[in-house]
């Protein structure tokens, strides 16, 4: 039999994290105080985030402890996740390439977003916070944050996009049936949903408003804090264990991986399948090519600007250096709700800049194409934002097959698509565009 699955066990799950900032080719610009335009100190931060986490943010340290209990809960998560060859989804394209994916799907949650939901509630919780606010696209992250929460033991409450919430309701169910409670964004909760609602009854939403409604419900409550599913170091920095697993899976088949590739809405799932590979291509030790792949609706990292930008629309986060589309860009109701975002994460963001990682856009109906090829060869259905990773998967073995070459080509399964159907239902039926 062929072998299908790499595992590891759970004493060779890696127990620090990786930060790639003292490892950036340039220094990360920083965060600025949107009133001063200077760059912020811990100490403005604290009223949204624990103190632990404000140093992670800002730590140059390039390894950081994961602690015991965050380990333990990873376990009941189902990590470490296998690395999968995709051998049926190889002979339907007929190509010599070797194609393997990253089972981010298999968490409970549904996605990889546990890997720092679990960090962040466990960080709040040593400092006795009690309740945790937090914006979702899709819905992966509020899953995910409200199915840590409860692990924990704290409070938490999601602002939904509405696209995305009146989309995918089984999603929402599942947020509430962990115990949180969640809305529909914008709202009536909060003054600057109300003047959205105002000026549009019917207005879709978008991530960047559904962080502003987080935040401000955040700083009235006064005893909660704010938790952020992507974008900031601390983010990225959690996610880092996909990608130090999937170094330790390489090493066992002896193989190193051509090219790298994940979807890209804010970065996070891209950030921690690369980084740590991306570690290695800057100390000379691989040739890896990285793709980030977003929507043509959202063209954050082929079409927008690097400049300085909010992190939401309401104008209340820092200011960040990193592609944007501007704060008040609202994307089209697409089905990966996970990559609506105006902005990418600094970071990632800094690498795209520097050459070190190459973006690409695909249309919704394209990347619809390759997640049906890859169901019905796979067995699996990925979730829309995934499929972008796949159907750039599938050009670059097309692309091998072309030229005769066995490249060996990753990508990051972040998601399932079981609470997708309705946009599955839409490609189906014929109606998807």
């Amino acid at each position: 039999m062929r072998p299908v699955r790499t595992e590891l066990t759970p004493e060779e799950m890696p127990k620090k994290w990786y930060n790639i900032l003292p490892d950036l080719p340039e220094p990360l610009a920083p965060p600025l105080n949107p009133a001063t335009k200077q760059p912020i100190k811990p100490s403005d931060l604290e009223p949204i985030f624990p103190k632990a986490l404000i140093t992670q943010e800002m730590s140059s340290e390039r390894y950081i402890d994961i602690p015991d209990e965050v380990l333990q809960s990873y376990m009941h998560i189902n990590r470490p996740s296998p690395l999968q060859r995709a051998i049926r989804l190889e002979e339907a394209l007929k190509t010599p390439a070797k194609i393997y994916f990253k089972r981010e799907d298999l968490s409970p949650a549904g996605s990889h977003k546990t890997n720092t939901a679990l960090a962040q509630v466990y960080y709040n919780m040593k400092e006795g916070v009690t309740k945790l606010t937090t914006e979702t696209g899709a819905g992966q992250w509020g899953t995910a944050l409200a199915m840590a929460t409860n692990y924990f033991g704290l409070e938490c409450e999601v602002f939904m996009v509405r696209a995305s919430y009146d989309q995918k309701p089984y999603r929402r169910e599942m947020i509430r049936l962990f115990g949180a409670d969640v809305h529909p964004s914008p709202s009536n909760l909060t003054e600057f949903g109300k003047k959205l609602l105002g000026q549009d009854p019917n207005h879709p939403g978008s991530l960047g408003i559904a962080i502003s409604e987080a935040l401000e419900t955040c700083v009235k409550d006064g005893k909660a804090k704010y938790s952020l599913g992507s974008v900031l170091n601390h983010v990225m920095l959690h996610q880092t264990i996909i990608g130090q697993e999937a170094i330790l899976q390489f090493q066992k088949l002896g193989e190193k991986p051509d090219y790298l590739i994940g979807c890209v809405g804010g970065g996070s799932n891209f950030a921690g399948f690369t980084f740590p590979f991306i570690a290695q291509k800057l100390k000379g030790k691989m040739d890896t090519e990285f793709i980030a792949v977003e929507p043509t609706v959202v063209p954050t990292l082929t079409n927008g600007k690097f400049e300085y930008d909010f992190g939401d629309t309401a104008g209340m986060t820092p200011l960040l250096l990193m592609y944007t589309l501007g704060h008040d860009f609202v994307p089209s109701p697409i089905h990966a709700g996970g990559l609506r975002y105006h902005g990418a994460a600094p970071t990632v963001s800094a690498l795209v800049k520097s050459k070190v990682v190459k973006p690409v856009a695909y249309q919704q109906k394209e990347v619809f194409d390759a997640a049906a090829m890859f169901a019905r060869a796979e067995g699996i259905i990925p979730a829309p934002e995934a499929s972008h990773a796949i159907k750039a998967a599938i050009d670059l073995a097309l692309e091998a097959k072309k030229n005769n070459e066995e490249k060996v080509i990753a990508f990051n399964l972040s998601g399932h698509g079981l609470m997708d159907l309705g946009g599955y239902q839409q490609y189906l039926d014929g109606k998807m565009t």
